[in-house]
């Protein structure tokens, strides 16, 4: 492979500035009203992406993008198969990291959380609010597991659609949502000449929130 210098990349970051005296003493707040300025304003393609960041079982750091399906004060919900690689891994080890880059709007969000299985009836509830082919793919797909071809996922999936014709479509055990309780929030704003702002809130042992403001 042909080597390449990227050292020149370069981009000026000047759309906003976050100051501590403008921000709020809980960082649910902030990230609420980030999402829906980003979400309203900057027209990301999909402003509910999120990196997750877990610790496998093999020991290694692995990171994956996925979707951000809900957020109220007490958390971060995603949806996965709980039998995958990523599922695994947090069953193992709930330390979990999340993170939020919305390039057009020059802003990165930083979360580090413990992760829990939600509720069933909250799974149930999702699950049959999907499309009938992303409950199919859900339940034909053993996620992270190999599998000899295509053909084979199209094949098991044309099956499952002919054996549900008709019928409601059942949320399978393995698969639901997993809430991630944050114990930190970083809140990073590109500014010029890379002295970006960074703002940190780390949750207390009275569940307050300690905000402080870090060198870029």
């Amino acid at each position: 492979m042909e080597e390449q210098d990227l050292s020149n990349y370069r981009k000026v970051y000047e759309k906003r500035e976050l100051l501590t005296e403008d921000t709020p003493e809980n960082p649910l707040e902030l990230f609420r009203s980030w999402f829906l300025e980003v979400d309203q304003h900057f027209l990301e393609d999909e402003t509910n992406a999120m990196t997750v960041s877990t610790i496998g079982l093999d020991g290694f750091p692995k990171s994956r993008v996925v979707l951000l399906k809900r957020y109220t004060y007490e958390g971060f919900i995603f949806y996965t198969n709980y039998e995958s690689e990523k599922g695994k891994a947090i069953l193992a080890n709930p330390n979990v990291c999340l993170s939020f880059f919305w390039p057009k709007a020059e802003r990165q969000i930083i979360i580090k959380g413990k992760a829990e299985k939600i509720p069933a009836n909250m799974s149930d509830g999702y699950f049959e609010s999907r499309p009938r082919g992303s409950q199919l793919g859900a339940i034909v797909s053993q996620q992270s597991e190999v599998v000899d071809s295509r053909d084979v996922l199209d094949l098991n999936l044309k099956a499952l659609e002919e054996s549900f014709v008709g019928k409601e479509i059942p949320r399978p055990e393995y698969w639901g949502g997993f809430i991630v309780r944050p114990v930190e929030l970083e809140f990073w704003q590109g500014r010029p000449n890379r002295l970006h702002d960074r703002i940190r809130y780390k949750l207390q042992d009275n569940y307050d929130w300690k905000k402080e403001r870090l060198s870029p």
